[in-house]
């Protein structure tokens, strides 16, 4: 635990100063690194690390937060992204069928699938930065939801946990852990715009935040889940030893990838409904 907590600090320490420089050219840069090294450990884990099938990944987890913060039409990149990425796909489809058995169908389906998780997951962290006057406190609910919820699932479960929660996909994850970081996540979630109405001027609406929360740490503890499942079926502990005491890139960002889908789907509800969330 105690390697844990240390790596936790030094991390920290690394994220703020990054998230001080959100609104300048440092922040996607630092989203697309973080994304290529998130995309070499899952190849690394499925098998396939050959650039013929990863190269491409490579370079549209490098781009995708540049276009998503510079881009003139928000729009034409998308559909570029779409037929890109259809391409993309019916090339490894191609590489399947001629290669006779070297490249599995199924492996070959994995990788574009998780890999576009990981790569549209960390493009919306900065889709949500600029998203409206107070994307720049925004962003910081993906964070937040993801790792108060994991810090607070691990010690409720350390001191509390009696019921295993689903076992076969990662044996110590409790009932009571789930509940404690549900819990902290929504208490976090009305904090966070208590604070930000207190000290920026914002005019947070706490029951959407609340509800919010309870989302977001549910979609995190899935988030981290599936990522779980993905090494348990390909028989690894950790996607790499980047972050001592918590494992590589994907292992500490799991849950952050499945959160900033849900904050995501938050603007985007806010912005259809006219509900505002700061």
């Amino acid at each position: 635990m105690k390697t844990r907590i240390i790596t936790a600090i030094v991390a920290i320490c690394i994220l703020l100063p990054v998230l001080f420089f959100s609104g300048t050219v440092v922040f996607p840069i630092a989203i697309a690194l973080v994304s290529a090294i998130a995309v070499y450990e899952m190849m690394k884990c499925i098998g396939l690390k050959e650039l013929k099938i990863t190269l491409p990944l490579y370079l549209f987890a490098l781009a995708g937060p540049f276009l998503v913060r510079y881009a003139a039409d928000p729009y034409k990149v998308a559909t570029l992204a779409f037929v890109v990425g259809s391409l993309y796909l019916l090339y490894l489809f191609a590489l399947s069928v001629m290669s006779h058995g070297k490249y599995d169908f199924a492996k070959i389906s994995t990788v574009f699938t998780v890999a576009l998780y990981i790569i549209i997951s960390f493009s919306l962290i900065i889709y949500i930065r600029d998203f409206g006057e107070f994307g720049k406190y925004l962003y910081l609910l993906i964070f937040i939801g993801a790792w108060v919820t994991d810090t607070f699932a691990y010690f409720t479960g350390v001191f509390f946990g009696k019921h295993k929660l689903i076992p076969d996909v990662s044996p110590k994850k409790t009932v009571e852990g789930s509940i404690g970081g549900i819990f902290f996540c929504v208490l976090s979630f009305v904090v966070f715009g208590i604070v930000t109405e207190s000290f920026f001027g914002t005019d947070a609406n706490l029951i959407f935040l609340a509800v919010g929360g309870l989302v977001m740490s549910l979609i995190s503890q899935i988030g981290d889940l599936i990522m779980s499942v993905i090494k348990r079926h390909y028989g690894i502990k950790d996607y790499g030893k980047l972050f001592p005491g918590h494992g590589g890139m994907l292992d500490r960002f799991d849950s952050v990838l499945a959160v900033a889908l849900g904050v995501a789907a938050m603007c985007m509800v806010s912005s259809l409904t006219g509900i505002n969330i700061l």
